[in-house]
């Protein structure tokens, strides 16, 4: 099996069978749910419940980030915030895997089984949230609030944090040493990537005293969903240290005379739990040029994973690395405004 292709072997038997030695009393029921980084299956009980199973891609994250995310999450659970947490899988197997890989302080929610790892939660329904409602926008503000109030309490130790050159720089830099890059958009490419992460250095440095804290890292409405008791958040695999704006700025939309009572509203909320630091609005922009660059370092890592070829098919296309080009040179010209601030921030 390709390390580039590690799900070829992951038949609908093989995770029935994955899910039986984790100690889960399958029925046969089984739905393969949307997720590209890793392989995420609703597999249903003999009890008649649901749970979903997360297969995690091998060599993405070691045992230790991934027992840190789950980690994260049980501590939110307990603290009454709403985030979906990995089940305690008390099986036999699971024990003796854990003690193989000197797991034995951490809960046993990290299954190895059949050459893959997998975790298991409650299946938790919700439609996306509202986000042109004000009254929406407040509650979620709060809930992100709580969020980091707890992810203030200590840091990861393992996770990665999000900044120019952990999230920036080094997905420019694989791309660049991989060839990823069609020859004739290249230089173009990495021109306007050297001159936008200059400029982001130079926005984070301007936020003197940046607090990190732990983060849900990435939160945009799909990771997000909404029932009649609030939001909840279904997907911590992207948790990370980083600035608590990073929490924000994907949770607005429409158009640029839109965002700032959306924003207004999402901060009503939070402050009415814990302060914000107003400064960070300056990393938006930054922030949301990282993600750009990250964005295409990580299409090109997984392009021989036959799930993204057939759901990204422009991807190797020329026309696509140049408007990749032209979205970084608007960038450019966004971070070179004062403060490094959109200009919709200033209406």
């Amino acid at each position: 099996m390709h390390n580039d292709t590690p799900y070829a072997d992951l038949t609908p038997d093989l995770v029935l069978d994955a899910l039986e030695a984790v100690g889960q009393d399958v029925d046969g029921r089984l739905l393969q749910l949307n997720s590209y980084e890793n392989r995420v299956f609703q597999v249903g009980l003999n009890d008649g419940s649901f749970v979903v199973a997360k297969f995690y891609r091998p060599g993405r994250w070691s045992d230790a980030q991934i027992l840190e995310e789950h980690a994260f999450a049980l501590e939110l659970q307990a603290a009454e915030v709403p985030a979906v947490a990995p089940l305690s899988l008390s099986h036999p197997a699971v024990a003796r895997a854990h003690a193989t890989a000197q797991l034995q302080g951490e809960p046993p929610t990290l299954g190895h089984c059949l050459g893959h790892r997998v975790a298991v939660s409650p299946r938790k329904g919700g439609r996306a949230p509202e986000l042109e409602d004000p009254e929406v926008l407040q509650w979620l503000g709060r809930f992100l609030a709580r969020l980091h109030e707890v992810g203030a309490r200590r840091p990861f130790e393992h996770r990665l944090s999000m900044g120019v050159s952990e999230t920036g720089r080094s997905a420019r830099q694989w791309l660049a040493e991989h060839d990823a890059i069609p020859m004739d958009h290249s230089s173009a490419w990495l021109a306007a990537a050297d001159q936008v992460l200059d400029l982001c250095d130079t926005s984070f440095a301007r936020v003197s005293g940046l607090r990190l804290r732990r983060l849900h890292g990435d939160c945009h409405p799909g990771n997000l969903l909404w029932t009649p008791e609030g939001p909840h958040f279904v997907d911590l695999d992207d948790a990370c240290m980083g600035p608590a704006v990073q929490d924000l700025w994907m949770l607005l939309s429409g158009d640029a005379e839109d965002r700032p009572a959306q924003l207004n509203a999402l901060l009503d909320g939070y402050e009415s739990v814990i302060e914000f630091d107003w400064r960070e609005l300056q990393l938006i922009e930054p922030l949301r040029t990282l993600r750009i660059i990250h964005h295409s370092a990580w299409l090109a890592r997984r392009w021989h994973d036959p799930a993204f070829p057939a759901a990204f098919p422009w991807f190797e296309s020329g026309s696509y690395w140049q408007q990749q080009t032209d979205l970084l040179r608007q960038q450019i010209d966004t971070l070179q405004n004062a403060h490094a601030q959109p200009s919709w921030m200033h209406g």
